[in-house]
């Protein structure tokens, strides 16, 4: 007696639940693949669209920073101007009491017969034009000027006879100012 097994059913049923399990773990893993790339594609999505929000954000920071600082040079611009103002104007507010000064010693020395017809001021320098009875009432006018303490040495420029029949004098001299002492303090201070 002989028995005999026939196995091909066995081995033809395991082969089969094996290339399904196979085909099962093929899917398996394409499905979980496919899920990893999309997950990993919508990371991707979501990192650049932060890239751009911030991106976006720089952009809008700069240009406003860009008219913070165009702003801070115009109002440097600005102050540099109102310095100057300032600056001119404390010159003006200086020299006010020199410019008194000046024409209280002009009208103080000038001597009779002598009539100024023309007065330019070139910074410290006073260019003076007039009519004299004559070349003596010149010379005393300049010798009155550099008499005075705000005034330095005249300088004549020249002297003319008047036309006509009348014998007066035109004349043109210079004259630099003294400058102004600064006030000296008082003892004990």
């Amino acid at each position: 007696m002989t028995i005999e097994i026939n196995l091909l059913p066995w081995r033809e049923q395991r082969r089969f639940r094996s290339t399904r399990r196979f085909k099962q773990g093929l899917l398996l893993t394409l499905l979980v693949g496919l899920l990893v790339g999309w997950g990993i594609a919508e990371y991707e999505k979501s990192q650049v669209r932060a890239g751009q929000a911030r991106l976006a954000m720089i952009q809008r920071d700069t240009e406003s920073l860009t008219r913070d600082i165009q702003a801070m040079r115009n109002y440097r611009e600005l102050r540099e101007r109102m310095l100057k103002q300032i600056d001119v104007i404390g010159e003006l507010q200086s020299s006010r009491p020199l410019t008194i000064r000046v024409l209280d010693q002009l009208t103080a020395t000038l001597v009779d017969g002598v009539h100024y017809t023309e007065l330019d001021r070139k910074g410290s320098r006073l260019e003076l034009s007039g009519i004299a009875a004559s070349n003596r009432q010149v010379s005393d006018q300049m010798r009155a000027l550099d008499n005075s303490a705000s005034f330095e040495v005249p300088l004549l420029s020249d002297v003319q006879s008047a036309e006509g029949g009348v014998v007066a004098k035109r004349f043109h001299l210079s004259v630099d100012e003294h400058p102004l002492d600064p006030p000296k303090p008082e003892a004990g201070t």
